[in-house]
């Protein structure tokens, strides 16, 4: 599984280095509503809770898919500005089609909407299908793509005060410690593009990200077998100390690259497990079909209707496999009205080694 992103013909210029508080702001939230895969941040999102305002905290809460699961495009800048206001005044720049669409992506990279398809700000049968993945997500988010849909002018401006009010709450002090650690790997980043290339600054920034032969094309492991073009606009590399093990890309159609990498990676120590489960969980884990049903719900809890529109599969294939990894005690289906939504047991998954953790995790 990869993504591909062709970077053919494109001038050295256009591959960037570059910080962003968005994007530090968008990984410390995805901390917050994902501890589980930040063990090592488990004590700051704990601290954050419980020092937040009541309504803060619901208004994180309801907005959480936007950087639970798959991070809106929009929170990625591809061209990072020295403060969090100015990265969002350009946010606020983008036309609302191109703001609910990537708002509305539900799950890891495979629902995103070609360039050419019907916004479903405009288009009924798009919007529908919006109601019908958020509904599947949840009534938190049910609710939020019903509000985006009718009025997103107000949505917009909601989701932006809440940012902004977390900066207030956590970020701003956040920011002001981890900005030293992220210019050191710029620093580093920059100079080694400069003095050994392309090459040699992608093996720093992640062992899950090569340049393929010839020189042309990016190839990243990801959830996603994708494929994106960088002519004509470029490649932007975004460090995080918040966002470790997380390798994060903006691929979408009509977006421009953006690759947002972990500076550091600290897992936890892993709890012995028996042999019996270990080979269980190998063996569930050695079919390719187990392997990419297990990455997308390490996004976050899926229902089985959501995995099989996700990868183009029937509902009975996905139920089958979804019990193989059951049996190996990898994920756990917990009942939500008339859905059932299936999660990924995390610390089982980090018994069976830090390195797996952090493929899945990608």
């Amino acid at each position: 599984m990869t993504l591909r992103i062709d970077i053919g013909g494109l001038p050295s210029e256009r591959l960037r280095f570059a910080a962003s508080p968005l994007a530090e702001l968008t990984a410390m939230l995805h901390v917050l509503a994902e501890p589980g895969h930040h063990p090592h941040l488990a004590g700051w999102a704990g601290d954050v809770w419980a020092g937040l305002r009541p309504e803060l905290a619901e208004r994180l809460r309801e907005a959480e898919f936007l950087w639970r699961s798959s991070q809106a495009d929009f929170l990625l800048p591809a061209r990072p500005r020295p403060t969090l206001a100015e990265e969002l005044d350009d946010v606020d720049r983008i036309d609302d089609e191109a703001y609910a669409t990537a708002a509305l992506v539900t799950t890891c990279g495979s629902n995103r909407l070609p360039a050419a398809a019907p916004s479903p700000l405009t288009d009924a049968t798009a919007r529908e299908r919006a109601l019908d993945l958020a509904q599947a997500r949840g009534a938190r988010q049910e609710a939020f793509a019903e509000r985006l849909l009718a009025d997103p002018a107000a949505v917009r401006a909601r989701v932006r005060d809440t940012l902004e009010q977390c900066a207030e709450a956590f970020f701003d002090t956040a920011w002001a410690e981890v900005a030293v650690r992220l210019a050191s790997d710029l620093r580093l980043k920059n100079d080694l593009l400069r003095r050994q290339g392309l090459e040699a600054a992608l093996a720093s920034v992640s062992g899950a990200i090569t340049l393929a032969p010839g020189g042309d094309c990016l190839v990243v492991d990801k959830l996603q077998d994708k494929a994106t073009a960088a002519r004509g606009t470029g490649v932007t590399f975004i460090p995080s100390v918040y966002g470790s093990p997380h390798l994060v890309v903006v691929h979408a159609p009509g977006w421009q690259p953006v690759v947002q990498y972990p500076v550091v990676a600290e897992p936890g120590p892993a709890e012995p497990v028996s042999l019996e489960t270990v080979t269980l969980r190998l063996e569930a884990l050695a079919h390719p079909v187990r392997l990419r049903l297990l990455r997308t719900l390490a996004r976050g809890p899926h229902t089985t209707g959501e995995l099989a529109h996700a990868w183009e599969l029937s509902p009975p294939e996905v139920s089958r496999h979804l019990a193989a990894l059951r049996r190996a005690g990898l994920l756990t289906p917990r009942r939500q009205g008339r859905y059932v939504r299936h999660t990924l047991d995390v610390p089982g998954l980090a018994a069976l080694g830090t390195d797996l953790l952090a493929a899945v995790l990608r």
